[in-house]
C-alpha cells in the first residue's frame, strides 16, 4: 500500500493531465466522485473546471474517443482493447473505438540510432547493406524501417520509441489505480468490469513492448503453417532480434488495403477471400492460436495467391477446452440449435447468477429471426454481434479471450466480403466443424479422453484418505473453517447493527429520563443542577424522535 501511494505521488502530474482532459471532454462528475480533484488540489495543482459547448454538443462515445486520443499511446491502445470488449459496449460505443489508431508521426532516426546500434551490438552499417532512415510505418510503440541485409535479404526493422516504457508504466499505474477507484466509488461502473479491461490492457501492453515476443509469435505461426503452401508468414532473423528491435522478411506483395493494385496484379479475388477465411479458421479451431486483427492493413497478397500476414503484436490463444466450446457453440449456431447455445453461455458465464429463464427466451426470438433465412446467407458478423448483444442485454460477461475470437471472427467475414461479395463465413466454417466433430469420435480420441477421465478419478479416489485426514487434523486444532455464501447476507448484518442501534439509544434515552428525573426531585438543588435536569430532558425527547422517526421509516420501507 505504501509503495502505491509513494507511486500515485510520483505520477501527479501525469495524473493532473489525465484529470484535465477528462474535465474538458465533460467527465468532471466522475472526477470528482473518484476523489481526484481534492488530491490535486491539495497537491497544489488546481483545476479549471470548464467544458466548451463543442464539446458537451458531441455524442458521449465520440467525447470518450477524442479523449482517449489526446491522452496518448496508452490510452488510444486502451480504447483498442475497449473495441473488442462487444459483450460489454454497445455498438455505436465499439464503432468509435474502432477508430482509435495508433498512428503518429515518426521519431527522427537520429534519436533511434543509438538504441538500435546497442541493440545490435555493433553499428548499423556492419549489419545492413543498405538502411531507410525515413520509416514507413509508425505507431506509438514502435516505428518499422525498410533495410537490406549484407547478403542481400530485404528486411523490416521494427524499433522500439526511446523511453517509451516509462511512460506506458505511469500510465497503467494510473489506470489500474482509477480502475479500483471506479469499482469503489461508482457501483453502476462495475457492470463495465474496469479493474479485468485495465488488467487486459496492461499484458496486450507489455507483449508488445517486448519485440522478442512478437517474434515467437511469428515463429510459431510459421510452424503451424509450414506445411501450407496457400500462407506465408515472414522469416524472423534471430541474431538480431532483442527487447527492443524485430529484424523481420519483407513480403513483396500487394497490401491488403489497395484492392485496385490487387486487381492489376492479376490475382483472383475469389481465391484470396477463399484461402484468408481458411487459413485464420485454421489457427482458431485446429491450432488455438490465432491473429487476433486480420484486418486488410495486415495482410499482403502475395504472387501465386498466397496469404501473407504482418503484425503479430495481437495474438489470441485458446485452450483444448475453450476450443471444444467453440466448435460446439459455432454448430449450434449453424444449425440454430437454442440447447446447444444455451448449455455454451451457461457455460461462459461461469458463477455469475443468469436468469436462466429469461435467456433461453431471449435466444428463442434471436433463432427464429433467423428461421426463414437459408444457411448460405447467414452473415457470421451480424450473427455475432446478436450473441453479443444478447449477452450484454443478459449480463452476461465473456471471457477475454472470446471477445477477441469474436472480434477476430468479425474483422475476417468484412476482410472476405471487401475482396468479393459473395463470401460467407458459414460456407468456410462447415467443413472445419464436420471434420473437428468427426476426429472427436475417432478411436484415438475416445481412448485420450477415456484414459484422462480415468486419471482424474484414481486422483480423487486415491486423495481421499489424504483430504479426510487434513480435514479430522483441522477439527481437532479447532481451525476447521466453513465459508457459507448466503444471499443477504450483508443486508441483514446492516439491519441487524441498525436495530442494535436503535436498542442502543432507547437505553440511553431511558437512562436520560431516570437520572434526570431523580436530580429534578432534589429538594433545594442548586440552579446549575436544574439546568442539567432539564437538559436531559430534551436530549431524551431528542432521542426519542429519531427512534419514533426511524422505525417509522423502516416500516415504511
Amino acid at each position: 500500500m505504501l509503495r502505491q501511494t509513494f507511486a500515485l505521488v510520483r505520477d501527479l502530474p501525469r495524473l493532473q493531465e489525465i484529470a484535465s482532459v477528462l474535465i474538458r471532454y465533460g467527465w468532471g462528475d466522475i472526477v470528482r466522485a473518484l476523489g481526484i480533484a481534492n488530491l490535486l488540489e491539495r497537491a497544489g495543482r488546481l483545476l479549471h473546471w470548464q467544458t466548451t459547448n463543442e464539446i458537451t454538443a458531441l455524442d458521449l462515445p465520440v467525447r470518450i474517443r477524442l479523449a482517449l486520443t489526446e491522452l496518448g499511446p496508452t490510452f488510444v491502445k486502451l480504447g483498442q482493447v475497449l473495441a473488442t470488449r462487444v459483450d460489454v459496449f454497445p455498438p455505436d460505443w465499439i464503432a468509435e473505438f474502432e477508430q482509435l489508431h495508433n498512428r503518429v508521426p515518426p521519431v527522427p532516426f537520429e534519436q533511434i540510432r543509438p538504441q538500435l546500434e546497442k541493440a545490435l551490438g555493433q553499428p548499423i552499417e556492419a549489419v545492413f547493406e543498405r538502411f531507410d532512415t525515413a520509416a514507413f510505418a509508425a505507431a506509438s510503440i514502435a516505428q518499422v524501417h525498410r533495410a537490406v541485409l549484407k547478403d542481400g535479404s530485404r528486411v523490416v526493422v521494427k524499433v522500439r520509441r526511446p523511453d517509451i516504457v516509462p511512460k506506458i508504466e505511469a500510465d497503467l499505474r494510473i489506470l489500474g489505480h482509477l480502475a479500483r477507484l471506479l469499482e469503489v466509488e461508482l457501483p453502476e461502473a462495475r457492470r463495465y468490469q474496469p479493474t479485468q479491461i485495465v488488467q487486459q490492457l496492461t499484458r496486450s501492453l507489455r507483449r508488445e513492448l517486448d519485440m522478442v515476443k512478437e517474434a515467437r509469435n511469428i515463429e510459431r505461426f510459421a510452424q503451424n503453417f509450414a506445411d501450407d503452401p496457400t500462407v506465408h508468414i515472414p522469416r524472423v532473423y534471430w541474431e538480431y532480434c532483442s527487447e527492443t528491435v524485430n529484424v523481420q522478411e519483407e513480403l513483396q506483395g500487394v497490401p491488403g488495403t489497395d484492392l485496385e493494385a490487387v486487381r492489376a496484379a492479376g490475382l483472383d479475388l475469389d481465391v484470396l477471400a477463399s484461402r484468408g477465411g481458411d487459413a485464420v479458421l485454421k489457427m482458431i479451431l485446429v491450432h488455438g492460436y490465432f491473429h487476433a486483427d486480420p484486418h486488410p492493413g495486415n495482410v499482403i497478397y502475395l504472387p501465386g495467391n498466397v496469404i501473407g500476414m504482418v503484425d503479430f503484436g495481437m495474438v489470441g490463444r485458446l485452450t483444448d477446452r475453450r476450443r471444444e466450446q467453440i466448435i460446439d457453440f459455432l454448430n449450434a449456431m449453424v444449425l440454430k440449435d437454442e440447447e446447444g447455445m444455451l448449455n455454451v453461455l451457461l457455460t461462459w458465464a461461469g458463477d455469475a447468477e443468469v436468469d436462466e429463464e429469461r435467456l433461453a427466451y431471449d435466444i428463442s426470438e434471436m433463432v427464429f429471426s433467423y428461421d426463414n433465412l437459408p444457411l448460405k446467407d447467414v452473415q457470421i458478423g451480424p450473427l455475432l454481434a446478436d450473441v453479443t448483444a444478447l449477452m450484454r442485454d443478459n449480463h452476461l460477461t465473456m471471457p477475454s479471450d472470446l471477445t477477441l475470437l469474436f472480434k477476430a471472427l468479425i474483422t475476417l467475414e468484412g476482410l472476405g466480403r471487401q475482396l468479393t461479395p459473395g463470401f460467407h463465413m458459414v460456407d468456410h466454417l462447415e467443413p472445419f466443424i464436420r471434420e473437428l466433430y468427426a476426429s472427436r469420435y475417432t478411436p484415438a480420441a475416445m481412448a485420450k479422453r477415456a484414459r484422462h477421465g480415468v486419471k482424474e478419478m484414481l486422483e480423487v479416489v486415491l486423495g481421499l484418505p489424504r483430504d479426510l485426514a487434513h480435514l479430522f487434523r483441522l477439527a481437532r486444532r479447532g481451525s476447521l473453517r466453513i465459508d457459507l455464501d448466503l444471499k443477504r447476507l450483508d443486508h441483514f448484518g446492516h439491519q441487524l447493527n441498525y436495530a442494535a442501534n436503535r436498542l442502543t439509544m432507547g437505553v440511553l434515552t431511558a437512562s436520560l429520563i431516570v437520572g434526570s428525573s431523580i436530580i429534578m426531585t432534589i429538594p433545594d438543588a442548586p440552579m446549575s443542577l436544574t439546568l442539567l435536569g432539564a437538559f436531559g430532558f430534551i436530549l431524551a425527547f431528542g432521542n426519542s424522535v429519531w427512534i419514533v422517526i426511524s422505525i417509522w421509516r423502516s416500516d415504511k420501507d
